[in-house]
């Protein structure tokens, strides 16, 4: 096979012209069946590939005919022995990568800073975290990467540990000496798993970070949608047979994924996989150059910048990805969420995060250069704005982070213990029995177990004040936590 072909994509478009009479699901039979303002919007052909695991387009769950072929040539593209296809979207590849290597009563070494799909799977597995302090930026407010060092400490305390995980790049686009990182845990014969969620691009370019597969990692949860231009909610597990066992990944894969997989986010990773393959190194070496050429135009503008090569050198900033735009705003005297919101009502620009102290731009081969000469043009306007109505003063402003809470019990115990409700304002030194998180990225500030803080109180409230979506807890309005119930003497 080649990689200009597409077995899936074709498979379904073949089968769609022969113009079938359905007696199956989905219920909307072509598009026949749906409300029509929905089927003018999408568009007859869309619907027409819409289909279930009949004989003819193969099963991901038992795959042998055109998904078979299209995860063998997804594999051979990303340097992997396996690939599976996800429709779960990267979360569920990243729960199976957990799970295909942990039990209950295992342990897994995990920066803290990690997803909360990764903490919902140690919850699901049973395992027992053991947590490496990721490096602080204390100059953006973010959270890097683990050391070598840290790892090579976890593992010496720790050498029965099932899995080492380590998240490449980050959200921010900064990764660690991840080869090296692979290097010590084989040494104890513990496999490596790495949330790759926005790494896919990395593979195809000499000039971004070393993926998963190039440093020699057992298994990567790799989203193929965020950067890699398949459809929202698709993604793809890279497996290196030796230390997982790949027959394993596929039970536990299906184990957590829908029987009514979605053939357009199927065919959605085929087509993308060509376009990596085969135009990728092209599209991405466009691609960093524009994102260069945005940095230095925002780098003109007062009081805002965008960060570049000069983030790195610490033992957690190894290699950075330049598509991947920081720009801090704190000088501006604002929040990353104001930004937001100003660049949203004037420009209809959206952003991919906002925090307290900045934003996250993210350019890919979809960006013109018109799109971000609008986005400088937009920075440009808010600096001078803002100068004007706020007089502000060019002194750095506070840089509040969270603290890394003590671990007390089990994710798992923490999350199926009997608990109660107490008040936001009282809960501290308590027992968290629940998440909470600002999402995006989706890194827990508290994880069940964990001793809630004053400290990250005072933190959740600095988010929630300036309009930050902080999730998870049941009471959306944060009034009152979860927490494991205490058992007081009888007076």
């Amino acid at each position: 096979m080649s990689q200009n072909e597409t077995p899936l994509f074709t498979g379904l478009v073949e089968h769609a012209k022969k113009n079938p009479i359905q007696f199956h699901i989905p219920g909307h039979k072509k598009g026949a069946g749906i409300e029509p303002e929905f089927r003018q919007f999408i568009g007859e052909n869309a619907l027409s590939i819409d289909l279930i695991n009949i004989g003819p387009l193969d099963d991901l769950h038992a795959p042998k005919g055109i998904i078979k072929k299209a995860q063998e040539l997804a594999a051979e593209a990303f340097g992997a022995d396996y690939t599976y296809f996800s429709v779960q979207g990267t979360s569920g590849a990243i729960m199976t990568m957990v799970m295909a290597v942990c039990g209950p009563g295992d342990k897994i070494i995990v920066p803290r800073n990690v997803h909360k799909s990764i903490m919902s799977a140690i919850v699901f597995s049973g395992a027992i975290p053991i947590f490496i302090h990721p490096e602080i930026d204390k100059e953006l407010g973010i959270s890097h990467g683990i050391t070598i060092d840290a790892v090579a400490k976890a593992l010496e305390q720790n050498p029965d540990a099932k899995g080492v995980l380590v998240i490449n790049p980050t959200y921010f686009g900064i990764s660690a000496d991840l080869k090296k990182i692979v290097e010590i845990a084989h040494s104890y014969n513990v496999p490596v798993l790495v949330d790759e969620a926005h790494g896919v691009h990395i593979h195809f370019h000499e000039d971004l970070p070393m993926s998963a597969m190039q440093a020699g990692a057992d298994i990567a949860a790799t989203s193929v949608h965020k950067l890699g231009g398949s459809m929202t909610q698709s993604s793809v597990l890279n497996v290196k047979k030796g230390l997982v066992s790949p027959q394993r990944v596929q039970s536990i894969l299906s184990m957590l994924t829908t029987t009514s997989t979605s053939y357009l986010l199927l065919a959605s990773l085929d087509v993308a996989r060509k376009q990596l393959a085969t135009k990728g190194h092209e599209l991405i070496e466009r691609t960093i150059q524009l994102a260069n050429y945005t940095r230095e135009k925002i780098n003109e503008i007062d009081d805002i910048y965008c960060v570049g090569k000069e983030i790195l050198g610490t033992k957690a900033t190894f290699d950075y990805d330049p598509t991947k735009l920081i720009i801090p705003v704190y000088k501006l005297g604002i929040s990353g969420y104001d930004v937001e919101n100003w660049l949203r009502n004037n420009y209809q620009i959206e952003v991919e995060l906002s925090d307290l102290y900045n934003i996250l731009c993210i350019i890919t081969p979809g960006d013109t250069k018109e799109d971000v000469d609008t986005l400088v043009h937009a920075l440009k306007e808010l600096s001078t704005t803002v100068h004007i109505n706020n007089k502000i003063s060019n002194e750095k402003s506070h840089i509040l982070l969270p603290d890394i809470p003590v671990l007390a019990l089990t994710p798992r115990d923490a999350f199926y213990s009997e608990t109660e409700v107490v008040d936001f304002n009282d809960s501290a030194g308590r027992i968290i029995a629940e998440f909470i998180m600002v999402y995006p990225p989706g890194i827990p500030i508290f994880i069940p177990g964990e001793i809630i803080s004053e400290d990250n109180l005072t933190y959740i409230k600095k988010n929630l004040e300036v309009g930050l979506p902080v999730q998870g807890p049941e009471d959306p309005s944060l009034k009152t936590i979860r927490v494991i119930k205490e058992h007081r003497a009888i007076k």
